[in-house]
């Protein structure tokens, strides 16, 4: 049945036409996002930057702690609500948030890329985006079929309804929770439903719509143990990423390893990463993966 493969895979995004990591090192990284570019802490571009300057309509400098905290300094007037990006045929806003991100997630691209391959062949496909945030992955697998958009943001599922509308889609059949992801997908269990493939890209730390506490040392092994009980011999995949933790990719792919077990297809695990832009660019990792796939 499924087997862990030990060697670990790189999944490495490049640029496009509306996002690219310009330049990194000296713990930051320059990006970007269709017409400005910002400079953001990269604790792990341990490497010196390859120019000798860098030109940003602004950047983020963090807190004291390594928690959270900081602030947005501009040097060039930025959209406070925001500009609209591109990417393939998904159109959405980004935007400077206080949590330092820019309102997705662009080394998400390649996997968005390997569950629609995954799903392909497949229309009438049912998936289930965990913490979904704006969207995007969402709105990149509709037109594979269903999508059950979950996230306990109520600002971010407005956000991703509006980038719906953006790109044109507000009639793909997409269901847009505000929810708790663990209460969700253990009510989902007792509803005994099924997924052809879900994504989970849960934090390091956050709060349900209730104020329920998530910490993903406590709470990611019972909700991916939920996750696998939302699928089955016809399902197609699973794929989790992890940011910002201490934590290795074998980890995560022994957790899967251990439950899903009983199914067909393979487990792999590794590094999310984007290649700079230009000759010679370098590989920046971003974040762990574990995924399940099943060729079906």
């Amino acid at each position: 049945m499924a087997a862990l493969i030990e060697q670990p895979v790189l999944m490495v995004g490049a640029g496009w036409k509306d996002y690219g990591l310009v330049d990194s090192g000296h713990g930051r990284k320059l990006e970007r996002y269709g017409p400005h570019c910002f400079v953001r802490p990269e604790p792990q571009a341990m490497w010196s930057p390859r120019l000798s300057e860098w030109q940003a309509d602004g950047e983020f400098v963090p807190g004291s702690d390594e928690d959270g905290g900081g602030r947005w300094q501009f040097d060039r007037p930025v959209p406070r609500d925001g500009w609209s990006l591109e990417w393939n045929e998904v159109r959405f806003t980004a935007q400077c948030t206080p949590f330092r991100h820019l309102g997705f997630f662009p080394d998400m691209a390649p996997v968005w890329d390997w569950m629609r391959e995954r799903l392909s062949g497949k229309p009438d496909a049912e998936t289930l985006n965990m913490f979904g945030y704006t969207g995007v992955g969402s709105l990149a697998l509709s037109g594979c079929g269903t999508v059950a958009h979950v996230d306990a943001s109520k600002k971010s599922v407005a956000q991703a309804r509006e980038n719906a509308a953006l790109s044109q889609m507000e009639d793909r059949p997409i269901r847009w929770l505000v929810d708790d992801a663990a209460k969700f997908a253990a009510r989902e269990v007792r509803r005994e439903r099924r997924y052809d493939g879900i994504i989970l890209d849960p934090p390091k730390f956050g709060r349900g719509p209730n104020g329920e506490t998530w910490r993903i040392e406590e709470g990611l092994a019972p909700l991916v143990a939920d996750c696998r009980r939302l699928l089955d011999a016809d399902s197609r995949f699973l794929f989790l990423t992890v940011y910002a933790v201490r934590m290795s990719s074998l980890a995560l792919g022994g957790l899967l390893a251990e439950l899903f077990a009983d199914l067909p297809g393979s487990i792999e695990h590794g590094d999310l990463a984007v290649r700079e832009e230009g000759e010679g660019g370098r590989l920046l990792p971003t974040a762990i993966f574990a995924r399940w796939a099943n060729p079906g």
